[in-house]
């Protein structure tokens, strides 16, 4: 391990720290005023930023279309950037926020606030996006935050953190606020999750293998996004050309990110009805089927699905397809299949509805939607720092609040304990 690069990321963490104390203390028209700055700067340096991004995708080639897409910025995907930074300058300040207020019978009043959580490192794999969407969101939510892109991403992350850092250097906001460690070396990951005593949590954004070298290696808590193994069940109640239109985009609009759907249930009485117009229309997208046995008594052409298939996450044009017998056979597969991520059901009846809402155990639950909603972005956050598949301390797409902890505050006149 080189002595060098361990001390100037101890020296990084040191400093995010220090400015952590500051950004706790931020007013909010302050960091309101840095993020809509940071927004029209990348549209100001979209060209430098593109040149950048056309480099990591020339070193990348070769390594399939999810992966190619995910690394892609596009001109539309800087403006969702820069709409994003100016959301998150919309969106209110969740610091200082009173939770709770009550006073107890010897006059002590207590206030439980929402407060930052002090620094967050993210480790992420190749959307250079997420560099601005955790920069604006930790900034605003009084973090500082220490990035560490992958390396097909580099050159992306670079301009983009360059640009967003030229702002805050321009407010005079705290050095240390934002970090982007930018070495291609390994070990920086190693060194950065043992640094606990600067570091408060670890958010991994990536494949389960880079989660589970995190958690595996981590000193700190980590926040968690294991695969997204995401379900539509079609109930024998659906309305069938809802489900083809749901199914359809959660599968192909991207089927590269964590949302799109992986695994398709049909109920064996609308089987008949539902797969043969289904299927085909998934077939001319380009997508593979992988299904059951009557899934292939209807669709010759689909391969046959192993117990493996329906724990894969494909991130490509492939889906596994299963006909249940009924509802609770449906549930209890996303149970056990599942990631935790997000399930939906079509169905036009109410109690089948609530009931599969109440029973399945994932972050997101949706009755008549596309899973690919679950989005910070989506959901009204602005942007996401990650969709955490954990149940502590948050769960389902992180946004402002999520970034937040809290602390009592205690107000007394000269109490003391008899």
């Amino acid at each position: 391990m080189k002595q060098n690069l361990k001390k100037e990321i101890e020296n990084i963490a040191r400093q995010a720290l220090q400015a952590s104390r500051e950004l706790a203390v931020l007013l909010t028209s302050a960091k309101n005023a840095v993020l809509k700055d940071m927004a029209v700067a990348l549209l100001r340096s979209k060209a430098v930023i593109f040149k950048a991004n056309k480099k990591d995708i020339a070193l990348s080639r070769g390594k399939g279309r999810a992966f190619i897409d995910r690394l892609t910025l596009t001109p539309e995907r800087i403006r969702q950037m820069v709409d994003s930074l100016l959301d998150i300058a919309r969106l209110k300040d969740p610091v200082g926020q009173v939770m709770r207020e009550w006073k107890r019978p010897n006059g002590l009043r207590i206030d439980k606030v929402r407060s930052p959580i002090g620094v967050v490192a993210i480790i992420y794999e190749s959307r250079p996006n997420v560099t601005s969407d955790c920069i604006g969101l930790c900034f605003k939510s009084g973090n500082s935050v220490i990035l560490r892109g992958g390396s097909e991403s580099l050159n992306s992350n670079i301009a983009i953190y360059n640009v967003l850092s030229n702002v805050m250097h321009k407010h005079k906001m705290p050095v240390g606020a934002i970090n982007l460690i930018s070495t291609r070396e390994r070990k920086a990951v190693d060194i950065l999750l043992k640094l606990n005593n600067y570091i408060d949590v670890v958010i991994p954004r990536g494949g389960e293998e880079l989660i589970n070298k995190v958690v595996a290696s981590s000193r700190i808590p980590v926040i968690k996004h294991y695969k997204g193994i995401c379900h539509v069940y079609v109930d024998e109640w659906a309305d069938l050309n809802m489900a083809e239109r749901i199914c359809f985009n959660a599968k192909v609009q991207r089927p590269g990110v964590c949302n799109a759907m992986e695994s398709m249930l049909v109920h064996r009485d609308v089987a008949v009805r539902f797969l043969p117009g289904m299927l085909k229309k998934f077939k001319d997208a380009g997508v593979q089927i992988r299904g059951c046995l009557m899934t292939r008594r209807i669709a010759k052409w689909a391969k046959a699905a192993t117990e493996k298939d329906y724990r894969t996450e494909y991130l490509d044009l492939i889906l596994s397809v299963k006909v249940v017998n009924d509802l609770d056979e449906a549930i209890a597969h996303i149970n056990d299949y599942g990631s935790r991520h997000s399930d939906s059901i079509v169905t036009e009846n109410k109690d089948n509805a609530l009931r599969f809402l109440s029973r399945v155990d994932s972050a997101c639950v949706y009755v008549n939607a596309s899973t690919r909603f679950t989005d910070g972005n989506q959901f009204g956050m602005g942007a996401e720092i990650g969709i955490s598949t954990d149940k502590l301390h948050a769960r389902g797409p992180m946004g402002l609040e999520e970034l937040t902890t809290y602390k009592y505050m205690v107000f007394g006149s000269g109490q003391i304990r008899e």
